[in-house]
């Protein structure tokens, strides 16, 4: 059993909710809830009664309670004494992020950061991976996250963290009328087009050249959820992050022409390979690749 699941434990038990629990947690909903069933298939016992108003304990998950919050105070202790011995490592640190597709990792960053060193002060920057590499190259930036090596270079240090599908997707009216492999159909229909200095804009630009096609181009939005929200509501086509899209396709938002993905991708975490011996930029990364084993 992981720290961090006891960690989500505890924060579902005081919260009484998965929603808030995961705001708090700086995860996903469904990050939180397989933390949950992941302590439950372990330990053999339900921990929460779902009901319409939250999350209740169980008396089975009312006496782990008191023992996780000593697990957890231990832990804390543990690195509290760590950090006497190697110094406290604080300042201020400005993280570039890419909005949905970093939201699971950075909520670990952030989390993490949090715990094992409360004198760090973070800052966010929301920006394209474009905007990121150039913040990390002038200095704007201390640290952040990519996708895709194409926006890396030999200034910076490359930590890999996930390997994902981006989808095409179309609102599920137009089900019968675009066909797998008929690019010509879906030159004819309106596109909801990311910015071209973006990773999505990059591809989108990418497969229209292959296949020779100019659909109408009905709108430009750089953000994951404008996206999806538009092509569920019968605007257009565009491409999606893998997460989000499969996420959207089981509600039943939107169909993923094909049912591939169109490209794979990368999301990176960043930071200049200049710094990199620096206290607060290692544990950065340190946190970063504990949070991808676990």
């Amino acid at each position: 059993m992981e720290i961090y699941q006891l960690r989500t434990f505890v924060m579902v038990a005081r919260e009484g909710s998965i929603t808030h629990a995961s705001e708090s947690l700086f995860l996903s909903q469904p990050a939180v809830s397989a933390h949950i069933k992941a302590m439950e298939d372990e330990l053999a016992v339900t921990l929460f009664e779902r009901t319409p108003k939250g999350m209740l304990l169980t008396p089975e998950g009312t006496l782990l309670l008191a023992k996780a919050e000593q697990t957890l105070a231990a832990h804390r202790e543990l690195l509290d004494e760590a950090r006497k011995l190697k110094g406290r490592v604080s300042g201020k640190v400005v993280i570039g992020s890419i909005g949905h597709t970093s939201a699971h990792m950075l909520g670990r960053l952030l989390s993490g950061l949090s715990e094992a060193y409360p004198d760090v002060e973070v800052k966010l920057h929301s920006s394209s991976s474009g905007e990121t590499a150039q913040g990390i190259r002038d200095g704007s930036l201390d640290a952040g996250f990519l996708v895709d090596t194409d926006f890396a270079d030999e200034s910076m240090r490359v930590i890999v963290i996930d390997t994902f599908g981006l989808y095409l997707a179309i609102p599920t009216a137009w089900k019968d009328r675009v066909k797998p492999g008929d690019w010509q159909t879906l030159a004819s229909l309106p596109w909801i087009c990311p910015a071209p200095h973006t990773f999505c804009g990059r591809v989108g630009e990418s497969l229209l050249a292959e296949h020779g096609i100019h659909p109408p181009r009905v709108s430009c939005a750089d953000q994951e959820g404008v996206r999806r929200t538009l092509v569920a509501g019968g605007v257009g086509i565009s491409l999606l992050h893998g997460n989000s899209a499969l996420d959207a396709e089981r509600a039943g938002e939107i169909l993923l022409w094909e049912g591939r993905p169109q490209r794979l991708a990368q999301l990176l975490f960043v930071y200049p390979a200049k710094r990199e011996q620096e206290p607060l930029i290692g544990a950065l990364a340190a946190i970063v690749r504990e949070a991808i084993k676990s």
